[in-house]
């Protein structure tokens, strides 16, 4: 088994909103804000290389969207999904399965595209499954007027039209049963409902895809929860659960959304789980 980090572009969003009640003269230190108050931000996703199966965790914003909606992030850098995967020596169509910790479009947008005379959309991966679960899907598709912004129906619905679309369940703990993939799975809701943080094994560690649990190294201490969050006090209890045991056990946590920070480890502190080391991928698994 192989693991690759995909870097499918970059985009800014609010600092104010991505750190909830944190006033912005403390977390400015850890995430500093241009002048129109945005914050860098990454759409990295993760390729899990085992036997036959490679596995796409995440896809990105895409780039179906108009001009007028990526406008309102303001996309920089000059990393694609295509070249990432390419730099590896693979190709969207050698995907066999695309696992989506959860469906808002900076996580699932990639997934989907449009087809080739542009009147309509086409699953970006035409050779693989996608993994949702039911219990978010139906979240995801009857959203609240929170959230609405965030689910667009263009990524969502040509999954389930094209026959792709797979679900997995909320008491599995272990992702494509009877694989000897390590590849377990938290079930969490306090971001949105049951979000899917992977936790696979890999080289005698546990690396765990963070999502939006924790987006950047900033977001570890406990208050700091994103005010995008639709259950904030329940992310407190989520949070606070996963960061003992990661510290406890030495998990490895994979960001996606740190645009300079990919990988870290945690450790106790007197005021709290805090980051104790920080590496690039090739720093922690160089071969």
């Amino acid at each position: 088994m192989r693991l690759y980090p995909i870097e499918t572009g970059n985009f800014k969003l609010d600092g104010g909103a991505m750190f909830g009640v944190v006033p912005k003269s403390i977390w400015n230190r850890t995430n500093p804000a241009d002048s129109n108050n945005m914050i860098d931000l990454a759409a990295r996703c993760l390729l899990v290389e085992d036997g036959e199966r490679l596995i796409l965790i995440d896809t990105g914003l895409g780039n179906k969207q108009s001009e007028k909606f990526f406008s309102y992030y303001y996309l920089w850098g000059n990393h694609s999904l295509d070249a990432s995967l390419k730099k590896y020596g693979f190709h969207r169509n050698d995907v066999t399965d695309v696992f989506m910790t959860h469906l808002h479009f900076d996580h699932c947008g990639g997934g989907i595209q449009w087809n080739k005379d542009r009147t309509g959309y086409e699953p970006a991966f035409k050779n693989a499954h996608f993994w949702s679960n039911e219990d978010h899907w139906q979240w995801a598709t009857n959203p609240n007027a929170r959230e609405k912004a965030s689910f667009l129906k263009e990524n969502l619905l040509p999954m389930q039209e094209s026959g792709q679309l797979n679900f997995i369940s909320p008491t599995t703990e272990c992702f494509l049963e009877g694989s000897e993939l390590g590849f377990g799975i938290l079930f969490v809701d306090g971001h949105t409902e049951k979000q899917m943080l992977p936790h696979i094994s890999y080289k005698g560690k546990t690396v765990v895809f963070v999502a939006d649990l924790i987006p950047t190294l900033g977001h570890i201490p406990l208050p700091y929860v994103m005010g995008y969050d639709v259950r904030p006090l329940e992310t407190l209890t989520e949070k606070s659960a996963f960061l003992n045991r990661a510290a406890d056990e030495g998990y490895l946590l994979f960001f996606e959304h740190d645009a300079h920070n990919q990988i870290c480890t945690l450790k106790h502190t007197e005021k709290g789980v805090r980051f104790d080391e920080v590496f690039t991928f090739d720093e922690i698994f160089n071969d």
